[in-house]
């Protein structure tokens, strides 16, 4: 290895590992792991837990490996650890494998996460990057950062996997704090919130818990669609909610969908939602695509020529996610063989993103994603109920079936529970008709094939 640092090599692994796998089982597997030492064609990779360590190592070994050795030819061996057995002890000492790993604590923690607030230092609004596809989200935001509790209360950010939200709501808090240091701020992803009052509730502690959240000036909750289909806690957080908003304190919210599409949401809970601002993130256009590879490349070693950036912003289209990680692909081969690529190079380097990026889908994801996206079950969708809740996610899926695989009308109606095929004709007709005066409605179609395509 050169001197690319063990979070740099990681970092690209993980960008390839998330292409290819659901978000929910990426974090289950990768959340918290990292390099904690690279030495004479050996990789020591640190887990969690030993659980996490067997599957890994079961079950993602070749694909790690065969990814290791892309970016460095030199690679033999990786090993897995539970912790961290490379750890400096107050007394200069260096633990190894032999010793107990279960009597030490991780004490290192990522460079950029500011262990108090659990915000990354480095997502701010001055270093968010402006387009077409977000600005609203982003005025939205700076507004909210200005004024507390007074405009656009509660502030709703959706959009698809990867297209800044986080950013967004990171960086209007690093705002606040930067100009108003006194000010409570909580950060916290919807998974963990939704734990913390499970265990609140389990262990009689709720109260303390409610009081924790009443007593911040800003709550700011990430990924809210995952609160759904959760009635208790769906209940203390409109209990919560209602107590921040009657006192002018600001909440922030971001879903990967608009209020209207939370079908397992109470309506009490979107009603509020709606209430206040609700702004998207949407995919770069081509011009925000380059100006972001831009951006990132200030914080690089080297420097590419642009016709490179040119190739990466016309090739990788999904998410800003995947323009990252395909730009620190790039940087990692320059670091660790010295020689700077030709567009060529780039082409092959690259050539499994932009194959992901270009895969056709499947009849079987459509219909999973409509299901998972309105949170149905797949007998409910195929089911001849009229509910209303039904009838739509089935013509959505009638739809997206005929125009993304082209199927014929009577396959389609084969696949969703035998339906005749003048009655997918009339779903398929009817939002066409549709969506082009709806707009929610053709947010939501966008949200679902940004779904369907992140799978593919």
């Amino acid at each position: 290895m050169t001197n690319l640092t063990n979070e740099e090599i990681w970092k690209t692994v993980l960008s390839e590992m998330e292409m290819s796998l659901s978000k929910a089982s990426f974090i289950t597997w990768f959340k918290d792991t990292r390099i904690v030492s690279k030495e004479n064609g050996q990789i020591v990779i640190s887990v969690p837990n030993g659980f996490v360590k067997e599957w890994v190592q079961n079950k993602f070994n070749k694909r790690i490996f065969l990814c290791l050795k892309q970016m460095d030819e030199n690679i033999r061996e990786i090993n897995y650890v539970v912790g961290n057995p490379f750890i400096k002890l107050p007394d200069s000492k260096i633990l190894t494998k032999e010793i107990q790993l279960e009597q030490i604590q991780e004490i290192s923690v990522d460079a950029d996460i500011d262990p108090k607030t659990n915000l990354n230092r480095k997502y701010t609004l001055d270093s968010f990057v402006v387009g077409t596809s977000n600005e609203l989200a982003y005025a939205a935001s700076f507004a909210v950062a200005k004024n507390l509790g007074k405009v656009y209360n509660p502030l709703f950010v959706y959009g698809g996997v990867g297209l800044g939200k986080t950013h967004l709501l990171q960086g209007i808090a690093n705002k606040i704090l930067k100009e108003s240091p006194d000010k409570k701020i909580l950060y916290i992803p919807t998974e963990k919130m939704v734990s913390e009052l499970i265990e609140g509730i389990k262990n009689k502690t709720i109260e303390d818990i409610k009081m924790k959240y009443a007593q911040k000036d800003v709550l700011i909750v990430d990924d809210i669609q995952f609160l759904a289909a959760k009635e208790s806690t769906q209940d203390i957080f409109f209990a919560t909610f209602n107590n921040l908003y009657n006192r002018n304190k600001q909440i922030i919210l971001s879903s990967d969908r608009p209020p209207k599409a939370l079908s397992a949401m109470e309506e009490r809970l979107k009603s509020r939602f709606e209430g206040g601002m609700i702004a998207d993130v949407g995919i770069p256009d081509y011009e925000m695509r380059l100006a972001i590879l831009k951006t990132k490349m200030r914080d690089k070693p080297i420097s590419l020529p642009d016709e490179i950036l040119q190739y990466i912003a016309t090739n990788i289209q999904k998410n800003i996610r995947e323009l990252e990680g395909a730009l620190n692909r790039i940087v990692a081969v320059i670091d660790l063989t010295g020689r700077e690529p030709n567009l060529r190079d780039v082409e092959k380097l690259l050539k499994a993103y932009i194959q992901a990026s270009y895969r056709k889908t499947s009849a079987q994801t459509i219909i999973k994603t409509v299901c998972d996206f309105y949170g149905i079950s797949l007998n409910e969708l195929l089911k001849k109920s009229r509910k209303t809740f039904l009838v739509k996610p089935r013509q959505i899926a009638m739809y997206l079936l005929r125009e993304d695989t082209k199927s014929s009308f009577p396959d389609i109606g084969s696949r969703l529970g035998g339906k005749d095929h003048s009655t997918v004709i009339h779903a398929y007709r009817k939002i066409i008709e549709e969506v082009d005066s709806n707009e929610n409605l053709k947010q939501e179609i966008n949200l679902i094939r940004e779904r369907i395509y992140n799978k593919a």
